[in-house]
């Protein structure tokens, strides 16, 4: 790693004036800056200014709202594991990430917006130039896709496919969305974000079932997931009456799993789980973006999911 660039450090006391810094040039959002940094360091970026959220205490609460929650996108990660009444998808993700210096700093809004990930791009400013770079940064070819156009770097944030198993809502500067629709499906650009645009908060729904985050990695801490699955289920007379399964680490974007709906009403046994690992063999999409097989990772993502839906289906009819 090398030395930070030298950059302007800016701490706005409003959000409007820190939506108006943040739509300078070369300016970027800095919150608990645990993957931000990392990357100046390799020599990804060199903003002239970054623009500190850390004095809009607005940002850090969590509220109780509409028989859900509203998240901050300040509340760090460390707080929402200790916010016992939120689901165990959400708490158990936050709790899987990095250490406990990481998950102290590290916000729920810097999660969601995390940069996208590869082996090609994670590397130092020599390495890089030495491959003349890559289409996500300084270059014009992908090193996973040389054929393509689009930037195969995968999303590796891991509040993502909780929240969107949970139904979340995210509340930008410009109005509130389907978390979903903050994504798009090329990992150059995989924020659907306007610039000087800034995730406030989180709008999360109770959930109407039991809901789990399991994810594999490399390391078994601080190290992002090869493959994380977020799962709520919801049991009727032991028969399936909702399902909803979302992953990361896979693609460029955290997505929902479709075509669950085919298993409401069948029983928790060996079939519908090979059905479920089906499903996800099938959507779930890894390339070579990180030293481990991409085809391991996508049957360890439908592992996941069928150990998911063992543990889920032998508790009560409740989120825990």
């Amino acid at each position: 790693m090398i030395a930070l660039p030298a950059f302007k450090l800016l701490r706005p006391a409003t959000l409007d004036e820190a939506a108006r810094l943040a739509a300078e040039p070369d300016a970027r959002l800095i919150a608990g800056g645990t993957g931000l940094l990392p990357n100046l360091r390799l020599g990804i970026g060199k903003p002239a200014t970054l623009v500190s959220l850390d004095a809009l205490k607005e940002l850090g609460r969590i509220d109780v709202a509409a028989g859900g929650w509203r998240i901050g996108a300040c509340v760090s990660l460390q707080k929402i594991i200790d916010t016992n009444e939120l689901p165990s998808a959400l708490r158990e993700a936050a709790r899987s990430i990095g250490a406990p210096a990481h998950r102290a700093a590290g916000t729920l809004g810097g999660n969601l917006c995390l940069d996208t990930r590869c082996i090609y791009y994670n590397q130092s400013e020599h390495w890089r130039r030495s491959n003349n770079y890559c289409l996500k940064h300084g270059g014009d070819t992908c090193h996973v896709a040389p054929q393509g156009k689009t930037c195969r770097a995968a999303y590796s944030g891991d509040l993502a496919p909780a929240l969107l198993v949970l139904g979340a809502e995210v509340e930008t500067t410009s109005g509130t969305r389907l978390l979903e629709n903050l994504y798009g499906d090329d990992g150059a650009k995989h924020l659907n974000l306007d610039g000087g645009e800034i995730v406030t908060a989180v709008r999360l729904p109770a959930p109407k079932g039991r809901s789990g985050y399991a994810k594999v990695r490399q390391r078994g801490a601080i190290d992002y997931p090869l493959a994380g699955v977020a799962m709520v289920l919801a049991m009727r007379d032991g028969r399936i009456a909702q399902l909803r399964v979302a992953l990361t680490g896979t693609n460029s974007r955290p997505f929902m799993l479709s075509d669950t709906a085919r298993l409401i009403g069948a029983t928790p046994d060996n079939a519908t789980a090979a059905a479920l690992v089906k499903l996800v063999q099938k959507q779930a999409g890894p390339m070579r973006t990180t030293v481990t097989a991409a085809d391991y990772r996508r049957q360890a993502a439908a592992i996941l999911a069928r150990r998911l839906l063992d543990r889920l289906s032998q508790g009560e009819e409740s989120w825990i």
